[in-house]
């Protein structure tokens, strides 16, 4: 099977929530909930894409090059991954797109794939009980190859579900705190409370455990430099995909000055429009240590399940080698901000 075929079959499994766009800008599917598009009229989601396409530009340079291979390879967690490329968390499959796959056979395809692939997928992301729990029995029958994402419970539920990780052999545990803002956290009276939570609160949950712990929704500096305080080991530039606020800045317009201000304290992440090896290149270079990406591998895993996901994982691997070999860059780190211009 080829990613186009991927995309053939997701076509028919996803539609008519997803109609699998050539350009997946939110679009087409702005205003229809559920459904893949963001909050509203989904501006916050197109600016995240759009941003990203038109005005992160990259520097060809092909002169004195190495006679040697790119290497993508980046080591994160204390692991070693192909690419900083990983699955961004996402919950209630069923209910977003379509009933061909729920959490549990959500899970089993983008864990299962991106093990296979080298990479790791971060789970879980939805507000029910089941969202945790059906990915962490996955998570459990491929040796803790998976990143737990919790959402913002009160403090005791929280601590909870890290100790059933923990006993689970994870190596990293990760909360979206922008999650407050899903509608099915507002609406729903028979899921557990969600609250904001503080930078006190950061503190408890990191002081809780001896598992890395990755803060996901963050989009200001000081809200960065709170996360360092309180003692993450990485931060998620994120704003949910432009699911939880209309009118948002996009994540890659705010990524580097979030990584001036945290500098190399913390492992700074990001997702939000990412769909192509180029764009990971282009957040890497903005400041970005690893990469998150979404409805691409929703797509991938509704089109062919754990191989769309390796087939897509493996297809943004080559792209960002190819790039990587155009602009004179042989590892990661070679990728900084003088191999990209911000336009107008």
């Amino acid at each position: 099977m080829n990613y186009q075929e991927v995309l053939k079959r997701a076509k028919e499994t996803m539609a008519p929530r997803c109609k699998v766009c050539t350009e997946c800008n939110g679009i087409a599917c702005r205003g229809i909930s559920p459904g893949p598009g963001g909050r509203g009229l989904g501006r916050t989601f197109q600016r995240n894409y759009q941003y990203l396409a038109d005005h992160v530009k990259i520097h060809m340079n092909v002169l004195a090059q190495k006679e040697e291979k790119q290497n993508t390879e980046v080591t994160l967690f204390s692991k070693t991954f192909a690419a900083p490329v990983f699955c961004a968390p996402i919950g209630m499959p069923d209910f977003t797109y379509t009933p061909f796959l729920n959490d549990e056979t959500y899970a089993k395809a983008v864990v299962a794939g991106a093990k296979e692939a080298g990479i790791v997928a971060f789970t879980g992301g939805g507000a029910f009980d089941k969202c945790f729990f059906a990915p962490l029995e996955v998570t459990k029958h491929f040796g803790g190859w998976a990143i737990p994402t919790l959402k913002p419970w009160k403090m005791d539920v929280v601590k909870q579900r890290i100790a059933l990780a923990e006993e689970a052999g994870v190596f990293a545990i990760a909360m979206d705190v922008d999650g407050i803002g899903l509608q099915a956290s507002i609406d729903d009276e028979t899921i557990k409370p969600i609250v904001p939570k503080s930078q006190q609160d950061l503190k408890e949950i990191v002081s809780s455990t001896k598992l890395p712990f990755v803060v996901k929704g963050i989009m200001t500096a000081k809200e960065a430099i709170e996360a360092v305080e309180a003692g993450v080991y990485g931060i998620v530039v994120s704003n949910h995909g432009g699911r939880v606020i209309e009118d948002g800045l996009s994540t890659a317009e705010m990524l580097p000055e979030i990584k001036k201000a945290v500098g190399d304290a913390v492992k700074v992440f990001v997702d939000g429009g990412v769909r192509t090896g180029s764009d990971v290149f282009k957040m890497i270079a903005l400041g970005a240590d690893g990469v998150l990406i979404g409805r691409p591998y929703a797509i991938a895993a509704y089109g062919a399940k754990e191989e769309g996901v390796r087939i897509y994982t493996e297809k943004v691997i080559k792209e960002l080698k190819q790039t990587m070999l155009m602009t004179g860059c042989f590892e990661i780190k070679d990728i900084t901000m003088e191999k990209i211009k911000i336009v107008p």
